[in-house]
């Protein structure tokens, strides 16, 4: 065996200070206790011109600050009948149309509602279809009350409610109704949603405006459109607009992969045409229905075979039920110009 001449050479060791320091940086980054308060930037180099500070009075920071007190006065406008919105329990047993002396196993469901005038509760009518047991249970209280269905309407979506127990109707203010709003005014969902037991308050502003097609009645009725957040367990609760008045029903949402944030409001008229509806005739009795099969008026061809003029838009009525009051007025291939005085488009609208 020969040696080398020469200096035996050191094993290199790592100083203690530079793994100390990384062991702790490693600490610091997955600690649980800072995860929320460590920013990208201080992992960045020192090297250059340190980053420009924004000045307080920048055009975001009021942006977000008027924002904010938009929000608070919406807010605050909107927590005295915030009392008044209540959780919805229901117990439903679904009839069994291949063995009819029989049901179906029972389920239960949340949802929302709030409490009106005469001692009422308004929600919707998909919360308690079916209903072998309703309670209801107001903020902040764990008592749960009987709750009685005074009418259904399937093809608006709303349901009556009422409460027995005097105990009940204590200390709440009923909800009052405002106007039909309009397009960008700012809306306030409030109720119970998925994802926790206390009150949720979401915000918005009206979107759309149109006839929609309520799924759970398979019918079409005007309805508001709205950016605010609804989940399940929202059903039935108010929308409210900056005065705090209730302005609709949140009552269905679009759920697709290619839109986020997209809800629908029962608005006012439809509300109170129910509410008047109960009122006058003890139950429910339905919405009017015009009774006949139209079709669109789009084809320049089918225009001039009908005899339109080039300024005339309507629709041609294909079919009429035979039990429908102008059964014996309009016939099959009639044009409908018009429409208690509004003009109608070629596509029906």
């Amino acid at each position: 065996m020969v040696k080398k001449r020469g200096r035996k050479p050191k094993s290199p060791t790592p100083p203690e200070s530079t793994t100390n320091e990384i062991e702790n940086e490693e600490e610091q980054v997955f600690s649980l206790n800072n995860v929320e308060i460590i920013e990208p930037i201080t992992r960045r180099s020192t090297r250059g011109r340190p980053p420009k500070k924004l000045p307080k009075h920048s055009h975001q920071q009021n942006k977000n600050e008027s924002n904010g007190d938009v929000n608070n006065y919406v807010v605050e406008k909107v927590m005295p009948s915030m009392d008044a919105v209540v959780k919805v329990f229901c117990v439903h047993t679904e009839p069994n149309f291949s063995l009819p002396w029989q049901r179906k196993r029972q389920y239960s469901s949340s949802s929302s509602g709030f409490i009106i005038n005469g001692k009422r509760v308004l929600t919707n009518a998909h919360s308690v279809e079916h209903f072998t047991q309703v309670k209801l249970k107001k903020r902040g209280s764990d008592t749960k009350y009987l709750a009685n269905v005074l009418a259904i309407g399937t093809e608006c979506d709303i349901a009556l409610l009422t409460v027995e127990d005097n105990d009940f109707w204590e200390g709440v203010l009923p909800v009052e109704f405002g106007p039909l709003p309009a397009l960008q005014d700012a809306v306030t969902v409030v109720g119970y949603p998925i994802g926790g037991d206390t009150i949720s308050v979401t915000s918005g502003v009206v979107s759309r405006m149109e006839i929609l097609s309520y799924v759970h009645g398979s019918t079409e009725l005007l309805g508001l459109q709205i950016d605010a957040a609804i989940n399940s367990g929202n059903s039935g609760g108010p929308a409210f607009n900056n005065k705090g008045n209730c302005v609709g029903i949140a009552f269905q949402s679009l759920k697709h992969e290619d839109v986020e944030n997209i809800g629908y409001v029962i608005p006012t008229p439809v509300i109170q045409h129910f509410i008047q509806d109960y009122e006058k005739n003890g139950g429910y009795t339905g919405f009017p229905a015009l009774g006949i099969e139209w079709q669109k008026m789009e084809n320049p061809d089918l225009r001039m075979a009908m005899g339109m003029g080039s300024d005339q838009k309507g629709v041609r009525i294909r079919r009429i039920e035979p039990t429908a009051p102008e059964f014996h007025v309009l016939k099959p291939s009639d044009i409908i110009l018009s429409f208690d005085e509004i003009d109608i488009a070629n596509d029906g609208t």
